[in-house]
């Protein structure tokens, strides 16, 4: 069976077609999993996530029309497995996301006293325009490690690389966006 394009599944989902759920599960189900995966370490809360995200998704749609869909359900699934992973952090630790978060923490420290939305928003947008500067490999190697949280193995049979050549690039684009960071007078 052939899957939908996009807009035949939104156009479900705005129809309120229950069809709309199984047509986005069977096109984006396993990117959808694997965003939570790579965030949640076990296979109940990455279900509950991924069912989750079906109803965000569904209650989302309408009002919302996302271009691209893949893009939209991905963030809804890392959104909520994020939130996931904080309140059970207290309870367990997820190793891998850790150390994503380790890692960034070099170059964003958690000391930075973000006091109101405004300065988060700042960085946000400062990290959006240094994405901007990088190459397309430098910036999908840090947009699946520190969005997806992908693991550094799993980048690197992606862009059919070596681990240790995608760590010191990831290294290396760390210490560019701290550098960043400072030139635009967000960390001191």
């Amino acid at each position: 069976m052939t899957q939908l394009e996009d807009n035949q599944i939104i156009s479900l989902f705005n129809e309120r077609s229950e069809q709309a759920i199984a047509e986005l599960d069977r096109k984006y189900g396993a990117a959808v999993k694997k965003t939570a995966a790579n965030i949640l370490s076990s296979r109940q809360d990455v279900e509950e996530c991924v069912n989750d995200t079906y109803l965000g998704v569904w209650n989302s749609i309408p009002p919302q029309n996302p271009n691209p869909l893949i893009s939209y359900v991905c963030k809804i699934a890392r959104n909520l497995a994020t939130w996931k992973y904080h309140s059970n952090t207290a309870q367990k630790r997820n190793g891998q996301y850790d150390l994503v978060l380790d890692e960034l923490e070099e170059c964003i420290p958690s000391t930075i006293n973000i006091e109101s939305d405004y300065e988060a928003k700042e960085i946000s947008a400062a990290i959006s325009r240094f994405l901007y500067t990088l190459s397309y490999e430098d910036r999908f190697c840090f947009l699946r490690r520190y969005w997806y949280a992908d693991s550094v193995s799993d980048i690197a049979a992606m862009t059919h690389s070596k681990s240790h050549r995608i760590s010191v690039r990831l290294f290396r684009t760390r210490e560019k966006l701290y550098r960043y960071l400072r030139e635009e007078g967000l960390l001191e």
